[in-house]
């Protein structure tokens, strides 16, 4: 890393310099990929060739693109280097839940090949990273969010599993593991109908008694106004999806 950014530690090109070279001739809007390792680092260079298509797809390059991508390398960096000591404690269940989300979903779309689903979701993990509030789970996100981007950063993710303490390379650890249970959604969205109309949705708990969905959709201010002051005939409930009020 130099003067805050991460630069290309191997020598000679890497084996993606071929896909930028060939990006898109039938275009003409070939790139030379030397001077953009010089400038963003070859991490950078990578992720943005991985997240912008398929790897059978032609890449069109896009200066604004790549720069975006540098910044969101310094983010990461920034998201590594808040939590290398941090003796934060408690735990955070809903980052915990998207931690083993983001292991399930990253692995499973590297294993397609399909990368750029696989930046995307690091992406968005990231992001769950970054607002959340000091704890024990946010620490091991953050080293976990190394572990996931070594395929696609890898000298960024060998500069973050050094700096967490780590020992040997992180490329030659074993994937996380990740709990089944916890990809599962404990809140489901409930769609308030009145005579088969959607009025109104309520987020609720998965699970929840059909007596109380009733209530709530009773209640509901919406749903009130379009029963205009009448009786329901019948309230018709499909657990964990709607509440119908036949008036």
């Amino acid at each position: 890393i130099k003067n805050g950014h991460l630069r290309a530690i191997s020598s000679g090109k890497p084996a993606y310099s071929d896909r930028i070279e060939n990006m898109s001739k039938s275009k003409k809007n070939t790139v030379d990929p030397l001077p953009m390792f010089d400038q963003f680092g070859a991490d950078a260079v990578r992720w943005f060739m991985l997240s912008d298509s398929p790897p059978e797809r032609d890449l069109p390059w896009s200066e604004a693109g790549i720069e975006g991508t540098w910044r969101f390398v310094q983010r990461l960096w920034r998201i590594f280097e808040r939590d290398v000591e941090s003796s934060a404690s408690g735990n955070d269940p809903d980052l915990e839940r998207q931690l083993h989300r983001a292991i399930a979903g990253i692995g499973a779309d590297i294993e397609a090949l399909g990368f750029n689903k696989a930046v995307a979701k690091a992406h968005e993990f990231a992001n769950f990273i970054e607002k959340a509030a000091p704890s024990a789970t946010r620490a091991a996100a953050a080293r976990t969010l190394a572990h996931l981007i070594a395929p696609m950063l890898p000298h960024l993710a060998e500069e973050a599993w050094e700096a967490f303490g780590g020992t040997g390379l992180i490329a030659h650890q074993p994937w996380p593991s990740f709990n089944p249970a916890l990809l599962e959604d404990d809140e489901v969205t409930i769609v308030f109908q009145v005579n088969g109309k959607r009025r109104d949705e309520e987020k609720a708990a998965k699970g929840t008694l059909k007596v109380e969905l009733e209530q709530r959709a009773l209640a509901n201010t919406n749903v009130q106004s379009s029963m205009g002051g009448l009786e329901p005939k019948k309230i018709i409930v499909v657990p964990d999806r709607l509440v119908n009020i036949v008036i």
